[in-house]
């Protein structure tokens, strides 16, 4: 029996992302990790966290942080790795918010004064942000 896949299958749309999105932070740390992820890569073979790889080829690109010497320039590749992973930083940072919500929640602060902090105008919206956030993780989770 051939383990090639059937060639009459459509592909899993969700499973080809989420192998995307591993070999983008292969690439990414790879050429252009610095610093202590520099160092769990070469020690671990340890990628870095998304928000930090897109982070990072951002200011490269943008020429607000320079290569390490002998590094590669930032090419079109890069830029589609970091592309790829801009859902999974942005779920990150929906995790960090939710759990900066829940946070401030059970240090009996307001909805109004969270929505100062959001720079949201009503309770009412911090709220619905929150559910959001929450709902999103929900939907996240295998």
């Amino acid at each position: 029996m051939s383990t090639e896949p059937d060639p009459f299958t459509r592909p899993d749309p969700e499973q080809a992302r989420r192998a995307r999105a591993y070999e983008a932070l292969f690439r990414i740390t790879e050429r252009h990790a610095t610093g202590t992820d520099r160092a769990r890569w070469e020690e671990r073979r340890m990628p870095m966290a998304p928000h930090d790889a897109v982070r990072r080829v951002a200011d490269l690109a943008a020429g607000s942080a320079l290569p390490d010497e002998g590094a590669p320039a930032v090419d079109q590749s890069d830029l589609t790795a970091a592309l790829t992973l801009v859902p999974l930083a942005r779920a990150e940072f929906d995790q960090m918010e939710a759990g900066l919500l829940t946070m401030a929640r059970g240090r009996e602060m307001t909805w109004q004064e969270i929505a100062f902090g959001l720079g949201l105008g009503t309770a009412q919206a911090a709220r619905q942000r929150h559910e959001r956030l929450q709902a999103r993780g929900e939907d996240e989770r295998p």
